[in-house]
């Protein structure tokens, strides 16, 4: 049986987000305390798999995530799931809303419900702990009245909590998205690709990323993400680029454009190319590629011509 190592406890986001996959759900499930732990245990293959989150809709790129990624742990993504998120105020049967002293979460999801807890709950004093799930579990735990969790709704079922009030948070259409994550191994194509990569420059010099974005811009493949993150083996302005494109590296067009940068521009380290959650830049990506192998036969045809010309000059040419 696998083992797949995720960002617990149970009773989180994370959880539901891997219990959504049918083939991973039914391995063995590992909690970890932090997602630096998860990418620890599978880079010591403690675990084959791990599951983390690594985007918001709202707050935007999880930075502890993509940073160990991208500077502490030799792994490759292996898929993304996108999730949903419904923060609701879970407290023990009987208390009211009104009755809330104490919340008990954790920062990004109070900073995803700030404009509610503002309006709704004032007065409220809001602790931070590790996890919503363990945010749910002090207040099932607690004696005290008067205490909440901003959480998951599983959570609150979890530790026998009833819903005082349900997808608080302050935007519609809140999603997170997770990746599953292995020390090697790439997989197929599917047509529905999404491939990450970081780009470290030669130097910081004037144009370095319009250089960078341009291999992208030619090949007309989309860029779902691109931010820059210090090094951390520099001084201030050492930066570098983590960037996320439409297209597997098995797609001539994107493998065209990892050779360019890897020549141009520096390291570059391949995050993985792996099947994506949203499927709308199919046509566009196809259409490149097929511009891409259209370019190459007509470069091909102009090199034989070399041949050609040079058999022609030499007598003793067959």
């Amino acid at each position: 049986m696998i083992r797949v190592g995720f960002f617990g406890p149970f009773g989180t986001f994370t959880e539901q987000a891997l219990r959504s996959q049918p083939d991973l759900a039914g391995h063995e499930l590992l909690p970890y305390a932090t997602v630096p732990d998860v990418l620890d245990a599978v880079s010591a293959g403690e675990v084959e798999l791990g599951f983390v989150p690594l985007e918001n809709s709202i707050e935007g790129m999880v930075n502890f995530t993509q940073d160990a990624l991208a500077f502490d742990h030799h792994l490759l993504i292996q898929r993304e799931v996108v999730l949903d998120v419904e923060h609701c105020i879970v407290a023990k049967p009987g208390t009211a809303l009104a009755d809330v002293k104490v919340l008990h979460s954790i920062p990004i999801a109070t900073a995803q419900c700030h404009h509610y807890l503002r309006a709704t709950m004032p007065n409220v004093e809001i602790h931070q702990v590790s996890s919503t799930a363990e945010a749910a579990r002090l207040v099932g735990e607690s004696d005290e009245t008067g205490v909440a969790a901003l959480s998951a709704r599983v959570a609150g079922a979890l530790y026998g909590l009833e819903v005082l009030a349900a997808d608080v948070a302050d935007q519609r259409g809140n999603q997170t998205r997770f990746v599953v994550v292995a020390g090697e191994g790439i997989p197929a194509p599917t047509g529905h690709d999404r491939t990450g990569i970081v780009v470290y420059q030669r130097a910081d010099e004037p144009g370095s990323l319009l250089s960078i974005l341009g291999e992208f811009a030619a090949r007309r493949i989309n860029l779902s993400n691109l931010i820059s993150r210090p090094t951390k083996s520099g001084g201030l302005g050492d930066y570098c680029f983590i960037i996320y494109a439409e297209g597997h590296v098995g797609d001539e067009v994107i493998a065209d454009a990892l050779r360019d940068l890897h020549a141009k521009h520096g390291k570059v380290k391949f995050l993985g190319s792996y099947p994506s959650a949203a499927a709308e830049a199919h046509s566009v990506r196809e259409s490149a590629d097929a511009r891409w192998r259209q370019a190459d036969d007509w470069m091909r045809e102009l090199r034989e011509g070399i041949a050609r010309s040079a058999r022609s000059l030499d007598p003793d040419a067959g």
